[in-house]
């Protein structure tokens, strides 16, 4: 039997393809489960081509939202902090203050614009080189699973 993505990606995984795929249409390049510093991990990071930093977590249902308590501290590694949730996802638990994408395992759509608050310039330059080069390494573990 042969297996397709969608039935082996877990459901938040699916919402960061989709959300991936969007984020493309705004020269966003992006990283799935990204680890700016230890024990941090987010599940989408996306350098867009004026070197703005967008996190986006994925949540893929309710108790998927309400066992995460350590979100704020993904504040302060981006310009820009949204959820990804799919159409049935109850919106109304998520905070202000936060953007909101809609998305499903295909594409997503911009609801709510995060706001904006600037990363300091050493810290963007260090998180800049962390993301180019864990995205160098996971290319190369394609072309070279041995290595």
């Amino acid at each position: 039997m042969e297996w397709t993505a969608d039935q082996i990606l877990q459901p938040g995984q699916l919402l960061a393809r989709g959300v991936c795929r969007h984020l493309r249409g705004y020269d966003f390049d992006s990283i799935v489960e990204f680890v700016p510093e230890r024990g941090r991990r987010v599940d989408v990071m996306a350098i867009g081509p004026k070197g703005e930093i967008w996190v986006i977590e994925c949540k893929s249902s309710r108790a998927d939202f309400m066992g995460d308590a350590k979100w704020q501290g993904y504040l302060q590694w981006c310009d820009r902090y949204f959820w990804a949730v799919d159409a049935e996802f109850p919106i109304d638990l998520l905070p202000d203050g936060t953007g909101l994408i809609l998305a499903d395992a295909y594409n997503a759509e911009i609801i709510r614009m995060a706001p904006e608050t600037r990363l300091a310039g050493a810290r963007r330059a260090a998180l800049t080189r962390k993301f180019a080069r864990h995205a160098a390494r996971r290319l190369q573990s394609v072309l070279d699973p041995r290595l």
